[in-house]
């Protein structure tokens, strides 16, 4: 198996990744063949995967945007994953050239590849670590010195609630993050979920297993589980709502039906 120059040392790379999955997903280049395998397979149940992804995209850029209408100019991105054209810190400074960005993700390709792109800012950074480990994030040296939580801060829960399960306690654990932001902070998020996905239950449920076997378990949650995660925010209209739905730029748009396939919210914490 030949090994890319850009792969850190000790990378095992015959073990797939969510976020070079999702990379590939995306059309980007920081992903392995295992990664790629698994995605086809994933796709042979749910074709629209990519939409999916791409749907998931737009939705954080259009959340971004409007975090700094509302004047947030400091972002903490967790599961951030591999950085591809248009993430957080590019969107925000194009409204905000003053914004600071925290990204975080447990994948060390992800955390190498954003270390490289990064270089030389220093109003961005990224911090390997787990989104079940709360204060390691908050209390990690790249957090303490860009973000002031005495000041509002968009907190970007974007595609990886969905990978812990009830067992990692993530409801916990984004309410030890929300705990720890200011009034005024925004909390954006999106969640895998059968609801809403153009295909049948069992060809859902082939995906997931795909994901599974791929040792990145994969909790499609309902409605009713995922606003939970809201507890303490105030949910900004439209409330939460298919991706494509969230204040879409034209909303006459017409969309792939897999874009519709979970859920996207905001909401506000008093």
């Amino acid at each position: 198996m030949d090994r890319p120059d850009w792969a850190p040392p000790g990378i095992d790379i015959s073990v797939p990744s969510v976020s070079r999955i999702y990379d590939y997903y995306l059309g980007g280049s920081h992903n392995f063949e295992v990664d790629r395998q698994t995605a086809r397979r994933a796709m042979e149940f749910m074709p629209g995967l990519p939409k999916i992804m791409q749907a998931n995209r737009a939705f954080m850029r259009r959340a971004v945007r409007h975090a700094v209408s509302e004047g947030i100019t400091q972002f903490l991105d967790i599961g951030s994953g591999i950085p591809t054209f248009g993430n957080v810190h590019e969107v925000a400074r194009a409204a905000c050239p003053d914004a600071r960005v925290v990204y975080v993700d447990h994948d060390p390709v992800a955390v190498a590849h954003s270390q490289a792109v990064l270089a030389g800012d220093d109003r961005t950074d990224i911090v390997a670590a787990d989104l079940r480990k709360p204060h390691e994030i908050l209390g990690s040296p790249q957090t303490t010195a860009l973000l002031d939580f005495d000041r509002p801060v968009a907190l970007l829960l974007v595609a990886v609630l969905h990978f812990l399960e009830d067992a990692d306690e993530p409801r916990a654990a984004v309410a030890q993050l929300r705990d720890a932001l200011a009034p005024g902070s925004l909390l954006i998020l999106t969640h895998a979920s059968q609801e809403g996905i153009p295909a049948s239950p069992d060809a859902a449920d082939g995906a997931v297993r795909v994901y599974r076997d791929a040792r990145n378990p994969l909790v499609m949650r309902t409605r009713e589980e995922v606003t939970p995660f809201f507890d303490g925010f105030t949910l900004l209209e439209p409330g939460l709502v298919a991706m494509p739905s969230w204040r879409p730029d034209t909303p006459d748009v017409q969309e792939d039906p897999y874009a519709f396939s979970g859920f996207a919210g905001v909401g506000r914490k008093a």
